[in-house]
């Protein structure tokens, strides 16, 4: 692979567009001077694979539900009337995740590592710095896989045409004045960044938008998702629905009786955490076993492969540990995930630059595929890993 260097993004220019989170806890730069060369035909391969993997993640939650699969998939039992609810009314759109890929880049072929569908990061970095980086570097912007803010301006208008003709979009917004409440938790800059990055975009379709942290909106189970004694029709909440199950089981109830009564539309839908799961990605390799895109995954140790061990439902490479073809723990990480069930993939290696660094590909989903990034990190890409941008040559 080849990685061309460029001048850094400035600290005080980073903060003026919003990005607080760039340095990390050792003074490292999160965002460093540089940029993946990828090939035209390279990023039309991990664009294609996104789009099958979709269809497959899909068919796979529509196994799992019609197995009643919820339990081995780690599915907190409070949120299996909601998943089952969002899955099976349209309306409940699918607004967008990011697929987690190894290779790509490297004379290798595309692998499925994971896929981040309810609550996916690195969505202000994919979307607004790759752009910045090419633009202060004197680059040409449009060198890039990188349509994250159109395609999720798109993806907001489907909420309502639920097709992917939008043509229709503003007639339908006109006969109804639709409002979307986008919330967070308070006290993470870079999820209320993330958020407002979202709600910029249901702006630009055309939504009348509003943000609010968690705790200052009013939910009622008959009447819906209120703000200051405003009625919102949808709203998009950056917090992971296994938190709110395990965390907030009151505010999992109230959501279940909202979207039962029809009164509001959460966003991402509840059925994401099916996608979420690692644990799903035995079922894909049980319906698509051997498939190019896929690796070998089971819930318990590949005999005599060397695999990664994934906790379910946990998050940046936490309880993550590479075991050898023995079971020997080569590489391990640890976190708050121990208890959970987790997932034995078979192992593969990540592209690797001239210093042993290695890059991890992430391609956003929003309808379609949309966008290209990568971190780089040590054997387990985590929450220390940097986020490099990539340039088209």
């Amino acid at each position: 692979m080849k990685i061309q260097q460029i001048a850094p993004l400035k600290n005080d220019y980073l903060e003026s567009i919003g990005f607080a989170w760039h340095s990390d806890i050792d003074g490292s730069r999160y965002v460093p001077g540089e940029l993946v060369e990828v090939s035209s035909d390279e990023c039309e391969r991990y664009y294609e694979a996104a789009n099958e993997l979709y269809d497959m993640f899909v068919a796979a939650a529509q196994h799992a539900i019609d197995n009643n699969l919820f339990h081995e998939l780690g599915i907190p039992y409070n949120l299996v009337n909601l998943i089952k609810a969002s899955w099976e009314n349209d309306v409940h759109w699918h607004l967008y995740g990011r697929f987690d890929f190894a290779g790509g880049i490297d004379g290798k072929p595309i692998k499925l590592l994971e896929f981040n569908a309810d609550t996916p990061t690195a969505v202000f970095e994919t979307a607004i710095l790759q752009w910045a980086m090419l633009k202060q570097n004197g680059l040409d912007e449009s060198a890039q896989f990188n349509d994250l803010f159109d395609g999720l301006v798109e993806n907001f208008k489907r909420l309502l045409t639920l097709d992917d003709d939008t043509s229709g979009f503003e007639d339908m917004l006109a006969q109804n004045d639709f409002k979307i409440l986008f919330t967070c938790l308070e006290g993470s800059v870079e999820d209320e960044q993330t958020t407002r990055l979202l709600q910029a975009a249901a702006t630009h379709a055309g939504y009348k938008t509003r943000f609010a942290y968690i705790h200052e909106i009013a939910f009622d189970d008959e009447n819906g998702v209120f703000m200051d004694g405003e009625n919102y029709e949808f709203l998009f909440k950056l917090i992971p629905w296994e938190s709110i199950a395990i965390e907030e089981g009151e505010l999992a109830l109230r959501l279940e009786n909202i979207i039962a009564n029809q009164k509001a539309i959460i966003l991402n839908p509840a059925y994401t955490l099916l996608f979420q799961s690692k644990g799903i990605m035995k079922i894909l390799w049980d319906l698509y076993p051997n498939h190019p895109l896929l690796l070998e995954s089971s819930y318990e140790p590949l005999a005599g492969k060397k695999c990664v061990k994934k906790p379910f439902l946990a998050r940046e490479g936490a309880n993550v540990s590479v075991l050898g073809a023995n079971g020997e723990i080569l590489a391990q990480n640890d976190g708050e995930y121990g208890n959970q069930k987790f997932l034995y993939q078979e192992y593969t290696e990540l592209p690797q630059d001239a210093k042993g660094q290695k890059y991890q590909a992430g391609v956003f989903f929003a309808f379609e595929g949309c966008a290209l990034g990568f971190r780089k990190g040590g054997e387990i890409i985590d929450n220390y890993s940097k986020f490099v941008g990539h340039i088209i040559v």
